[in-house]
């Protein structure tokens, strides 16, 4: 059987994505291989389909208990024979599990970087016939990489350990030209071939609003998502997660919620409920998510500004797996960029000042795409070394209307408030310029008398519309932000130029924008298949994305077949799953035609 008669009877596809058939041709002729690859790439495909042609069975190391049960899940589904052994089997579970490997019962083996190096398991790999060691999420071996996983340094000394060396195939959505070097040299990988397929995800679409109430806008985007739609809402603390999830429910949301402060069997229940679609939504820190692997996710937001862009395109790169269209939103706040100052300072004395200063280096990074007018996904991919076009058509900057706004009297007032501060020999945050401008009279005002300063209450432009010109000025070089635990804001470099009689500034803003449709379908009819699919994933006690995905009920939706034929002919249906699921769905179409 050929790699793409694999690929057709087991995932259902005709061709391969771009970089997967070179990854899998040179891991079939026996060479070691890194791939670079996007989320949604198809990483996994690249492991799995040489596995169904190669003799024995393939070992792969995989960070996260939660993505060995999805995939091992998924594969079983797709006639594939896998299974995980990891912290979550009891001893006579995993005795089990091996015995059933040394009689040939499974073609690959997902297991914790934990548990590689025990006896029992170590005893089963010298017998066995290990072809290919797969590694799953690689960047977890570098300590530049953003899940440094001490463990994952024993993977060579396991590979030392075998009869005969296999091949070693490394993976990872996101690695820096140091991370990638790390991966390349610590897995000691032997000339091996490297692919770097782009890190771009045309069907993910991108945007960052600076909204006055973060609570208000995230309502306003829920509301016009389906009720079943499943999406992410990333917060910085377990604070923002506790708030958002319960407003989000006093909306009538169904939705979850995950953060360390949660116990294990409370964060394991929640995380099971959001995979199976029992609560679409789900509401977590950064401590969720990595090598999740749900396919149907069509909304990330970011309540807050993440740390850095690796750590926004990882978790933004979580929606939109199966493909289909999905939406990548973030909300800004001066204030988020003051939490990452303060957690970097909180472990200033615990690292190197090199560290600190490279945290200091991307955080600022993320606030400048923040504030970018121009793509944001070109912003990104240039960050990651690639040179994209200007204009992509599929981000918030590119499809929206912008105009030049004259700010030049309120940059004007700014930066005198500033250096009024600075001549008495003080300096403050946003928040207090912003007050002495609008003339608020509070407790810290009088405290430092700078109610008495020639700019107080010399403009009633808004708060946010202050902050946002405020930005720009730094963006712009008229003004300073500091990186200390409390940011204050000082004199720039072009701040004299406010005292030439021609001096002009504009800031480009968007225009408002109607957001537009999306393509319909037969709503109806999709509904029918959904429940149909959701039933299915209730008796099998699966996620119902394992099933079909969205994209593949889509475009049952769209051709409507009526036989076994026409029914492989769907994308993503394969001969295994045809046999499992066509004659139920078939009538399912024929029964709503009729």
């Amino acid at each position: 059987m050929t790699a793409v008669e694999v690929l057709q009877k087991h995932f259902g596809y005709d061709n391969f994505r771009y970089g997967q058939d070179e990854l899998i041709n040179d891991i079939l002729e026996g060479k070691d291989v890194l791939g670079i690859m996007p989320t949604g790439a198809g990483k996994s495909i690249c492991f799995q389909v040489p596995t169904m042609m190669l003799n024995g069975v393939t070992i792969v190391v995989s960070p996260l208990i939660s993505l060995m049960m999805d995939q091992v899940d998924a594969l079983n589904q797709s006639g594939i024979p896998a299974a995980f052994i990891n912290s979550t089997l009891s001893e006579r579970q995993m005795e089990k599990a091996l015995q059933n490997a040394e009689n040939g019962a499974y073609k690959l083996i997902y297991v914790a970087p934990e548990r590689l190096m025990s006896q029992e398991f170590l005893y089963f790999c010298r017998v066995a016939q290990i072809p290919l060691v797969a590694v799953d999420e690689a960047h977890c071996i570098s300590q530049w990489g953003q899940d440094f996983r001490p463990a994952y340094t024993a993977i060579p000394n396991f590979v030392a350990q075998l009869q005969q060396r296999p091949v070693i195939a490394a993976f990872t959505a996101t690695a820096t030209p140091r991370v990638k070097d790390d991966i390349l040299s610590k897995l000691n990988l032997k000339s091996p071939s490297v692919m770097i397929s782009g890190f771009d995800r045309p069907n993910l679409s991108f945007d960052v609003s600076h909204p006055p109430a973060k609570g208000r806008a995230l309502a306003s985007f829920l509301s016009g998502k389906d009720q079943h739609a499943s999406g992410i809402i990333y917060c910085t603390t377990r604070k923002d997660v506790e708030r958002v999830h319960e407003n989000i429910l006093g909306l009538g949301y169904s939705a979850t919620r995950y953060h360390a402060g949660l116990d294990d069997s409370e964060r394991a229940k929640n995380q099971e409920d959001f995979l199976h679609d029992r609560k679409p939504i789900m509401v977590a820190t950064n401590a969720f998510g990595m090598g999740i692997d749900k396919s149907n996710v069509s909304f990330v937001v970011h309540y807050n500004m993440p740390k850095d862009i690796e750590a926004y395109y990882q978790e933004a790169g979580r929606a939109g797996r199966d493909g289909g269209t999905a939406e990548c939103l973030m909300f800004y706040a001066d204030s988020d960029y003051a939490t990452h100052m303060f957690f970097i300072e909180e472990t200033r004395e615990t690292i190197s000042g090199e560290e600190t200063t490279a945290k200091i280096y991307r955080l600022n990074q993320m606030r400048s795409y923040c504030h970018s007018h121009k793509c944001l996904r070109g912003h990104i991919l240039e960050y990651f070394g690639e040179n994209p076009d200007d204009n992509c058509g599929n981000c918030g900057n590119c499809s929206a209307e912008f105009e030049e706004v004259d700010i030049t009297l309120d940059a004007q007032k700014i930066i005198s408030c500033v250096a009024r501060m600075e001549n008495k020999r003080q300096t403050f945050g946003l928040g207090i310029i912003i007050d002495v401008l609008r003339g608020k009279d509070g407790d810290k005002i009088r405290q430092w008398r700078l109610n008495r300063l020639p700019t107080f209450g010399i403009t009633q432009t808004t708060k946010v519309r202050l902050a946002e010109i405020a930005s720009h000025l730094v963006l712009e070089g008229f003004l300073i932000k500091t990186t200390d635990r409390y940011p204050v804001l000082k004199l720039g470099k072009r701040a004299y130029e406010i005292k030439n009689s021609d001096f002009h500034l504009t800031m480009r803003g968007r225009k408002p924008t109607v957001t537009a449709t999306e393509e319909t379908v037969d709503t109806a009819l999709l509904e029918a298949l959904k429940a149909l699919r959701l039933d299915l994933a209730k008796v099998n006690n699966l996620p119902a994305y394992t099933i079909f995905h969205n994209t593949t009920l889509l475009d049952m939706c769209t051709r409507k077949p009526t036989n076994i034929k026409e029914f492989l002919l769907i994308d993503g249906i394969g001969q295994v799953k045809a046999d499992k699921y066509g004659a139920v769905f078939l009538e399912a179409i024929a029964k709503y035609s009729r």
